[in-house]
């Protein structure tokens, strides 16, 4: 199992509101490979939201291909990280390989 998380530092106030944009659902959930999406707040004393959009793929070549298909260039069409009107102060990709679980 492959997981990505996009660590996402946002303006106060602004993750509960983006968070369904995450987990609206759409063409990702018929893509080979794709197990789920969760999208959690963390919780600290920052002055800014915390999000973590956790993805999870079978494998990371399910991963990848999602990065080149037309799901994901629809899912990010018209999104600028660059706008000064958006609650976006800052990401990070965080991509793991799951060596061992427990359920």
């Amino acid at each position: 199992m492959y997981v990505v998380t996009n660590r996402i530092d946002l303006k106060k106030g602004y993750a509960e509101t983006m968070a369904p944009h995450f987990t609206k659902g759409g063409k990702i959930q018929e893509l080979n490979g794709f197990i789920k999406i969760e999208v959690w707040q963390i919780e600290d004393d920052a002055d800014y939201d915390q999000m973590y959009v956790n993805t999870w793929w079978e494998t990371e070549e399910d991963f990848k291909a999602w990065l080149t298909s037309d799901a994901f260039k629809e899912a990010h069409s018209g999104k600028s990280k660059n706008s000064e009107d958006s609650p976006v102060l800052n990401n990070k990709i965080v991509k793991a390989n799951v060596l061992s679980k427990l359920n």
